[in-house]
């Protein structure tokens, strides 16, 4: 049986309705979870009651050893009970030992699980998802939550297994004594009586420390991100302060909901050591009447000891039954967000090789032309890049967390929930009534919204102005795959003047890379980015400012290459560089998001007065670049080839 990795076929082609997880609340989600460890959760709950019930035989082996052999003074008898106890005691070792290493597989299946679940949940949801969700809190479902699941699956099993055993008791005390299994019997009740009221004030301060530890990760993780820039700014105080403020509401949360969690575990202790004293006193005068023998009175008193383990075990069941309830809301928040995209009634294939027209602009893009786009204002380029890629736009999503106020009490903190909730679902609905319309771009007169997306993304590739580097070697970077040869590698390196990159790796192609490519500078990790937008060799290639990092030797070098790399194919800049706009085939002028004007880059010079000053406005930052810092080793002359056969992608 094939369960570790754990193979999640959730939002697949493979997937069944079964494989999918139940998002219509926190319980059926758990319920679902519990589903999903199929077999390995049976059978970890039969091996767990095998670990059990012998121990409840214990006390009562102790004392029938007492009193048919030490009072009566048969050895043989003592002997013969001490041999089945230690018979007993070795099955619940070995069955202790089995149940253990399930349990400990159950808690990996159910953390990996869900990391993989989210990770899934990601890549179909692909940009939709940061539209929608805060980084952190993502994060903190594939981590944090994925180990309270976990922890929810090994004491599900344990909390059984001990419930078993509790009614085995109950039965062998009541079968002796009817108050002494009476008293037995009502301790747990009380125990949950008690506790509970506890219990709803706990989940509330345990749901605000969840949500304000998200909001923590994402702070952390834009600031690692933009670390850089603070320092340029002198900002580092400013949101290391911000950081520090928010670290304080996460401790003031965490000791609020330890202060509730100790009050529960204060009142398990509590009803645990009284049940110990009333069934001592109990036991003794049930002696002292002779309605017991010393050795029954043994056995009651073993028993009460033994269910201080299940009474304590309910309390931790509640307790992490709670915490999995906070992180089911959380991961159900991110599990259940659809994705907008629906397949046409009637695909139709990508025309190859055919115009492309953006309907909203006017914009008008030749095949196999390098056409480049200036906008006084980025964001209408940025914005004409997603719709040639058939993304939606990236400032109409609204992101949605699920911190709720800690003022926020009773019917008015879920009121907020489900106000949230329903923003969420209104996203969605917006998402989905774009994604359903006609696109507005076409290729060769056929709506993008008419052809599959994977079939859109095979053919267009959008290489945007955020340099997206993972750890991994140099060659995963640039080929994923595993497609290219050693030629087509060598190429797209020489095109995006990377040769510096390839230097700085120890290993050549092997060479390891950081997370975020932290050991590059901004115009070294720009250039692995383009380098691997052209190594990709797409149909038509769209790049968002590719050389906005980089200064103006490299950039030159890059603008001289680019043009015959990318020869007979559709290739479309977005850029205000003129170092770039020399070489461009067209170059056509955004005014207000519109196309209002075409032509050669000199042609536009002479005659736009509008084209002429955003340009040379470009033109002048361009020769006031600082010189040259990461163009060592980087010149064409220079380069030597490096690569082996080994190392060839």
């Amino acid at each position: 049986m094939r369960d570790f990795p754990p193979e999640i076929r959730a939002y697949t082609d493979r997937a069944t309705k079964a494989d999918e997880p139940d998002t219509r609340s926190p319980r059926t989600f758990l319920r679902w979870m519990v589903r999903q460890q199929g077999a390995l959760f049976w059978a970890g709950l039969l091996v767990a009651v095998v670990w059990m019930v012998p121990q409840t035989l214990g006390p009562w082996m102790v004392g029938r050893a007492i009193d048919t052999g030490i009072i009566a003074g048969d050895a043989s008898a003592t002997l013969r009970w001490v041999l089945i106890l230690g018979a007993v005691t070795a099955i619940g070792a070995m069955s202790g030992v089995v149940y253990h290493t399930i349990i400990v597989r159950e808690w990996l299946i159910a953390l990996y699980g869900t990391t993989a679940l989210v990770t899934r949940k990601a890549l179909q949801l692909g940009h939709v998802l940061t539209r929608r969700t805060p980084t952190g809190e993502v994060l903190s479902v594939s981590g944090s939550d994925g180990d309270q699941f976990g922890a929810l699956m090994e004491v599900t099993t344990r909390a059984i297994s001990q419930f078993v055993a509790y009614l085995v008791v109950a039965g062998i005390v009541l079968s002796t004594s009817v108050r002494m299994g009476l008293l037995v019997l009502l301790a747990a009740p009380l125990l949950v009586v008690l506790g509970t009221p506890l219990l709803r004030p706990m989940q509330r301060w345990q749901g605000i420390e969840r949500s304000r530890n998200s909001e923590l990760t994402s702070m952390a993780t834009d600031i690692v991100a933009g670390l850089r820039i603070l320092r340029g700014i002198g900002g580092e105080d400013t949101f290391g302060g911000n950081y520090a403020d928010q670290s304080q509401r996460v401790r003031h949360s965490g000791v609020l909901a330890g202060k509730w969690y100790g009050a529960v575990e204060a009142v398990g202790v509590l009803i645990s050591g009284g049940f110990v004293v009333v069934l001592m006193w109990l036991g003794t005068r049930e002696v002292a009447e002779g309605r017991l023998t010393v050795g029954q009175f043994v056995s009651f008193l073993g028993y009460g000891l033994f269910l201080l383990a299940p009474m304590r075990t309910f309390v931790e069941f509640a307790l992490k039954w709670i915490r999995s309830v906070v992180s089911a809301r959380k991961a159900i928040a991110v599990l259940s967000q659809r994705p907008p995209w629906v397949e046409p009634e009637h695909p139709q294939a990508f025309p190859s090789g055919a115009p492309i027209v953006d309907g909203a602009s006017g914009a008008v893009f030749e095949p196999g032309h390098l056409t480049m786009v200036v906008s006084a204002v980025p964001d209408d380029s940025a914005a004409l890049a997603d719709r040639l890629g058939r993304y939606l736009p990236s400032d109409e999503g609204t992101l949605v967390s699920d911190e709720i106020p800690e003022e926020l009490k009773g019917r008015a903190a879920r009121r907020e929930r489900s106000r949230r909730t329903v923003q969420r679902e209104e996203q969605a609905r917006q998402d989905e009534e774009r994604a359903r319309q006609a696109w507005g771009v076409t290729v060769g007169g056929v709506d993008l919204g008419a052809i599959r997306l994977d079939e859109v993304r095979r053919h267009v590739l959008v290489s945007d102005t955020s340099p997206q580097v993972f750890a991994g070697t140099l060659r995963e970077a640039v080929d994923p795959l595993g497609r290219l040869t050693r030629s087509e590698a060598e190429l797209a390196l020489h095109t995006a003047a990377a040769e510096d990159v390839f230097d700085a790796m120890p290993g050549g192609w092997q060479g390891e890379l950081d997370e975020r490519g932290r050991g590059l500078s901004g115009g070294q990790r720009q250039r692995l980015v383009l380098m691997r937008a052209l190594a990709a060799d797409p149909d038509v290639l769209v790049l968002v400012e590719p050389t906005s990092a980089v200064d103006a030797h490299t950039e030159a070098r890059i603008a001289e290459r680019l043009a015959p790399h990318r020869a007979g194919r559709t290739t479309i800049v977005m850029t205000a560089s003129p170092l770039l706009l020399h070489h461009a085939d067209d170059v056509i002028l955004l005014e207000d998001g519109k196309a209002t004007t075409r032509g050669r880059h000199v042609d536009l010079l002479a005659s736009s007065a509008a084209y002429r000053s955003i340009v040379v406005r470009g033109e002048v930052a361009a020769s006031h670049q600082p010189s040259p810092d990461e163009s060592n080793g980087s010149h064409p002359d220079s380069f030597v080839t490096h690569f082996s056969e080994e190392e060839a992608p």
